[in-house]
């Protein structure tokens, strides 16, 4: 993934979707592009036609943060937006060195969060890293991602499961929201660290095997992990709604807690509890050999596969 291409692509990208009457200026005439023109984009952020054509072709090294707050107002930028622009730029700079070795040590979940996970027995929770794998899970969150755990091919990797495994689309009820969130939240990612092995690999990956991943990520559309509704169709206790609230560690491993739970009184609460209970009955070794879509075949006495918690 090179840093310049992924530049060049992103302010086209921005600059295509802004029609001149949007940005206030006049427009006169046949116009051959779908939004503003690269001087228009320059007069608006008070640079040089010369100078923004530079940047879009993808050199922002040494790019000032003025610079950079122009081309967000002039681009209408998000507030993920204009930190993946930032982002971008910050890859461009002059400090690899420092970058690289920041990522020889892989991030780690520490044992006192996963405590902190395990002791939350009645709701779903587990520990994301920013590629979107799932490091750690208390038995409910295993239980609920038990499709994800049943599937050893995608790693216990978000999207993997979201893009390679078709039982995805009937477990996310709004399979198409999430997965923009997914490509969008590793475009993010990719603009922090385009060098990062791990996460070159595996959109490369997604990209090759899913047609559905690969249009998405062209769009250069960036997401930020936040408080959402997630909907979900469990295999063994239905619909559910859920409040998802993730939590990002105040250190530099680039980790979150998320959490999932539901308002009182509601069918999702009971769902929950369902899961809970039946996650509990059967127990910790159980629920590592089997899923619970083969309830019917085992006596309801099977679980799902696993990965460790730790």
């Amino acid at each position: 993934m090179d840093n310049r291409d992924a530049v060049s692509a992103f302010l086209r990208s921005r600059r295509d979707r802004i029609t001149p009457e949007q940005a206030g200026l006049a427009s006169y005439g046949q116009r051959r592009v779908p939004g503003l023109r690269r001087g228009e984009v320059a007069t608006l952020a008070g640079v040089s036609v010369e100078y923004y054509t530079r940047l879009e072709r993808g050199d922002l090294k040494g790019v000032s943060d003025s610079v950079l707050d122009a081309l967000a107002r002039a681009l209408r930028l998000d507030d993920t937006e204009r930190m993946y622009l930032y982002d971008l730029a910050r890859a461009a700079g002059p400090a690899p060195g420092a970058r690289a070795r920041q990522r020889e040590v892989r991030p780690a979940v520490r044992p006192s969060v996963t405590r902190i996970v395990e002791g939350i027995p009645e709701l779903p929770a587990y520990v994301m890293n920013n590629r979107l794998d799932v490091l750690a899970a208390n038995p409910l969150g295993r239980a609920l991602y038990s499709d994800m755990y049943a599937d050893p091919a995608c790693g216990a990797n978000v999207a993997r499961f979201a893009f390679l495994n078709p039982v995805a689309r009937r477990f996310y009820t709004d399979w198409e929201r999430m997965a923009r969130f997914a490509v969008g939240a590793l475009r993010v990612e990719a603009g922090r660290d385009s060098s990062d092995p791990e996460l070159s690999n595996l959109i490369g990956e997604l990209c090759t095997r899913s047609d559905a991943f690969r249009v998405l990520w062209g769009s250069h559309d960036v997401q930020a992990f936040r408080q959402t509704i997630k909907r979900l169709t469990h295999p063994l206790v239905g619909g559910l709604e859920l409040d998802q609230e993730p939590m990002r560690l105040p250190d530099e491993s680039g980790l979150s807690v998320v959490v999932y739970s539901a308002p009182p009184g509601t069918t999702t609460e009971d769902g929950l509890r369902l899961l809970a209970s039946w996650s509990a009955t059967i127990g910790q070794q159980d629920s590592e050999s089997a899923s619970p879509r083969h309830l019917g075949d085992r006596g309801g006495e099977a679980f799902l596969d696993g990965p460790s918690t730790g």
